[in-house]
């Protein structure tokens, strides 16, 4: 792979990551307003925080990957892309959680569900680079 096939994987990856973080707060802004509302018995929606969640998992997505590009040493950019694949797994699972909520707007968790397996497929191209 040449490097600027490299650089432009790294960018592809690092603005796929920014994508999912402000999708993921926008979804969250939207779901917030049906999950904030408390239930007939008085006890609050428990999913929502699941929206705290996936926003504080996305939004460490790109530092992580800004981070690996500044490391020097191999054993801390493993570290970080190790984190990348643990957040990411962590998301999905948290969409999921929510996909089943009481909420109308659930079904634009599959937009962030999709955006994180294209990330996912890029990921594993640009593990091959670091």
């Amino acid at each position: 792979m040449s490097l600027q096939n490299q650089s432009e994987l790294h960018i592809a990856f690092y603005n796929k990551a920014i994508k999912i973080g402000s999708l993921s707060k926008m979804i969250s802004d939207y779901l917030n307003t049906d999950l904030s509302t408390l239930k007939l018995d008085g006890r609050e929606d428990i999913n929502i925080y699941f929206l705290g969640d996936i926003i504080r998992q996305s939004s460490f997505l790109a530092p992580y990957i800004k981070k690996i590009n500044q490391e020097v040493f191999s054993e801390q950019r493993y570290h970080y892309a190790n984190n990348i694949k643990l957040l990411t797994k962590k998301l999905l699972i948290n969409c999921k959680r929510l996909e089943n909520c009481n909420s109308d707007g659930s079904e634009f968790l599959s937009i962030l569900k999709t955006e994180l397996r294209r990330f996912n497929i890029i990921q594993k191209k640009w593990l091959l680079t670091i």
